[in-house]
């Protein structure tokens, strides 16, 4: 299977370690991996911030970009989503302003092999034990648009919980919003930070020494509410910890 790795702005910005743990852990489940350099940003900050129109060029480059590969795999669940739920929505409304098909052709090659990383794990290859090793307490948080835009379910906790050493713990109102919401964050921010504080307040309950997401956007949130609220926990990507081994662990 030839797979490209669709890492993300945030991800290549600010974790490209992220990055690296999904080329780790795809490479050890003998998954020929990709990387194309032509990839930039999907258009998920245009579309959702209303600028449906500026977020079109983006989305034609990245079907460019991705079209050829068998499977596009991405440890993002808000780019995941933008790509299989809101690149259709696009091409249909494009239809409807009167402007043709021409849109919507170019983005649905990529639409169905887009995957986030779990599913592709889960529904693609069909493990959920990858051999990982991570000998610490962790709570996960299911972030928004994994959970309501992809449907991911249980498919993140079934792979944390083959983990060797790790101890899953339940995270109260997990399925809450964590505040982020992209933009959100910068439009509302008093809302956004008593959210922020709620989710990790909840997580703190727990007594779990990591906070576990898909998505390092709202990590970033979380991580930022965890440092001023001086918790101790550290938000980690599920992929950090699934490349984590043994004889290569992750911190």
């Amino acid at each position: 299977m030839r797979v490209a790795l669709f890492l993300t702005c945030v991800n290549d910005t600010l974790y490209p370690d992220t990055g690296r743990a999904v080329l780790k852990l795809l490479t050890r489940l003998g998954v020929d991996v990709d990387f194309p350099m032509g990839q930039s940003c999907c258009g998920q900050a245009h579309y959702n911030t209303g600028y449906r129109h500026e977020a079109e060029p983006l989305a034609r480059h990245f079907s460019d970009v991705f079209r050829e590969y068998e499977a596009i795999v991405t440890p993002s669940g808000s780019c995941g989503a933008m790509v299989r739920e809101l690149y259709p929505r696009m091409g249909e409304r494009a239809r409807a302003e009167g402007r043709g098909d021409g849109l919507a052709r170019t983005l649905a090659p990529v639409v169905p092999k887009t995957y986030e990383l779990t599913e592709f794990l889960v529904d693609v290859l069909g493990v959920t034990d990858v051999g990982a090793y991570y000998p610490h307490k962790v709570t996960y948080h299911p972030t928004c648009h994994g959970l309501r835009g992809l449907g991911l379910g249980d498919r993140p906790r079934r792979l944390l919980r083959a983990v060797r050493g790790l101890e899953l713990v339940e995270l109260p109102g997990a399925e809450e919003c964590c505040g982020f919401g992209g933009t959100f964050a910068l439009k509302n921010a008093e809302v956004s930070a008593a959210m922020g504080a709620d989710k990790v307040r909840n997580a703190e309950s727990t007594g779990a020494e990591v906070l576990c997401a898909a998505d390092n956007s709202c990590l970033m949130h979380l991580g930022g509410t965890m440092s001023r609220l001086r918790t101790g926990m550290r938000p980690v990507h599920i992929a950090e910890i699934l490349a984590s081994t043994e004889e290569e662990p992750a911190v």
